[in-house]
């Protein structure tokens, strides 16, 4: 008798799992204990393993596809049992006709095709053997579209499961996107800088010379698709363009990410040019061979006065003269929003509408703060910053606040027991928040290679999901940027956010005369659901000893 496997619950917290892989296809025989799919929670990507015998009749979660807990998943039962029955008991919809097995073809024909999922789902089904679909990821836990940054891999590239197919841009990060399937590059969906909803098609991959033209929207066959006397015309050249169409992925020695390909890569090393100095001619400024090649120093550092050039010349190329707007003349220029601005205006406005919060100021005496850093730092191989000692002193006054470390839901105020800080990083496109787990276990110096560590891979979007996410505090400074005060809108779903001010000098009294101190403003954020003013002063007051008097973090 068939049997509906559903969508297991694999975690404490998951609510919907998305099918990374199919290990099974429909028709393949089912032992006990066999792996029939991986499923990406919420928290980590698990194999799912049989607990009944018999044939996979139906699948009803594709690759990629994203499912409540409970869903139908699939169906197991003997070979060419009729399943229908089951799926309309469960308030579902009839098998598509590419799912159901071949000896019910005819009958799938009859099959309606009104459900729009089940249209997409058809051609995928139908592609030839050995063929994959690749759609695009979701990375991360609030991730609806992404932008492919970078293709690694070119039409008609070889790819073996682990080759990094591209770079990723989700609403956090840019991340690889690696590849689960081996076999030839047949199509690209989605071009360099473009977005695409999660779940599109990202690519195809199958044997070498298969047509997919009739699975990518009328598109023409694919280059891959080339006749086989063609490889064998001129090997070398056809190697040497293999490799100018590959990219990767160069870091400079300030941080930032230079495209080229492998071919004009080998090349600047063994002329030792500094790629970061070379301008790219190929797509989206990626550096190929002949970039490299007509690349010379002398040229680069001291380029000719345009008074020698020809005016002829100089008429010739407009586009190297500096562009003046006239006085007086409006003008607009229009900028693609990327999926970081996105969401960080989604998740800032929820929380600024949804949280009744109200805002705390204090003022510290940073001069006991300052001392005690002097000597810090004067142990080898410590540097400890201010910012450090704040995240350290915050962490031990909400061990003393339980109620500044919690969450508001509906119905229910989650205390958390665990300390884990969120530090507000600027990055180029916005801002992202990693955090630092178990933060009141960490000592001063843990805290700092902590921070740095994270902040050097925000800047170069390289921190993963799982850097960013379960903070239940957060702290934003900006005194690096002279900022005295400021209110930062809460991190939900944290109850309370400290903004940090910078240390300025000023005159202060100090037993009963006016000398010169150094004194630092911090502001806690709080949400009025969870966090009364009194608790929040409260929070301030034990804030403002720890930090006054550093020694008492060490009690």
């Amino acid at each position: 008798m068939a049997k509906i496997i559903t969508m297991p619950r694999l975690s404490d917290t998951m609510t919907e799992g998305t099918v990374a892989t199919w290990l099974k296809k429909v028709g393949d025989t089912i032992k006990e204990g066999d792996i029939l799919a991986e499923i990406e929670t919420d928290k980590a990507t698990m194999e799912f393993e049989a607990f009944d015998a018999g044939t996979l009749l139906y699948i009803g979660i594709q690759e990629g596809d994203t499912a409540p807990v409970d869903s139908v998943l699939a169906i197991i039962g003997k070979e060419g049992e009729d399943y229908k029955a089951l799926l309309d008991g469960k308030g579902g919809d009839a098998a598509p006709a590419a799912e159901a097995p071949k000896a019910e073809a005819p009958k799938a024909e009859e099959a309606p095709k009104a459900e729009a999922k089940e249209e997409k789902a058809a051609p995928a089904a139908e592609l030839p053997k050995d063929v994959k679909i690749v759609t695009m990821p979701r990375l991360s836990d609030t991730m609806t579209e992404g932008t492919v940054a970078s293709w690694l891999k070119q039409v008609g590239d070889t790819v073996k499961e682990g080759d990094i197919l591209a770079e990723i841009e989700t609403d956090k990060a840019t991340m690889e996107f690696e590849s689960f399937n081996a076999g030839t590059l047949l199509y690209i969906g989605i071009k360099e800088g473009e977005s695409a909803p999660v779940d599109s098609v990202l690519a195809i991959i199958g044997p070498t010379g298969t047509d997919v033209s009739a699975y990518t929207s009328g598109a023409p066959a694919p280059a891959a698709a080339a006749p086989a006397k063609e490889e064998t015309a001129a090997p070398a050249a056809k190697e040497e363009a293999k490799e100018e169409a590959a990219t990767e992925t160069v870091t400079t020695a300030d941080g930032g990410r230079v495209f080229v390909s492998p071919l004009a890569r080998k090349i600047a090393k063994d002329k030792g040019v500094d790629l970061s100095k070379v301008k790219g001619t190929g797509e989206n400024g990626r550096i190929v061979k002949k970039d490299v090649e007509n690349y010379t120093p002398a040229a680069a550092a001291a380029p000719a006065p345009a008074a020698a050039a020809p005016a002829k010349e100089a008429a010739a190329a407009p586009a190297a003269a500096p562009v003046y707007t006239p006085v007086g003349e409006v003008a607009t220029e229009e900028v693609k929003n990327n999926q970081m601005r996105k969401v960080i205006a989604k998740r800032l406005g929820e929380s600024k509408f949804s949280a009744p919060e109200y805002s705390l100021t204090i003022e510290l005496d940073m001069d006991n703060a300052i001392a005690s850093r002097t000597v810090i730092n004067s142990v080898p191989d410590t540097k400890v910053s201010f910012n450090d000692m704040v995240i350290k002193a915050c962490a031990m006054a909400l061990r003393k606040h339980p109620q500044i470390n919690t969450q508001w839901k509906d119905d229910v105020t989650i205390y958390n027991k665990h300390i884990s800080i969120g530090v507000a990083v600027a990055v180029e496109d916005g801002l992202v928040v990693p955090v630092l787990k178990f933060t009141d276990m960490m000592s001063l110096s843990q805290i700092g290679t902590g921070v740095r560590d994270l902040a050097g891979k925000a800047r170069n979007k390289k921190l993963t999901p799982a850097e960013m996410d379960g903070s239940t505090f957060t702290v934003s400074n900006l005194g690096m940027f002279g900022i005295q005060e400021f209110t930062s809108i809460i991190n939900q779903p944290n109850s309370a956010i400290l903004s940090v001010g910078a240390i300025v000098q000023k005159p202060v009294v100090k037993n009963g005369q006016i000398v010169v101190g150094n004194t630092m403003t911090v502001t806690l954020t709080c949400d009025h659901r969870t966090i009364d003013g009194a608790t929040g002063a409260q929070f301030l007051q034990t804030l403002k000893q720890y930090i006054e008097n550093p020694v008492t973090m060490l009690a």
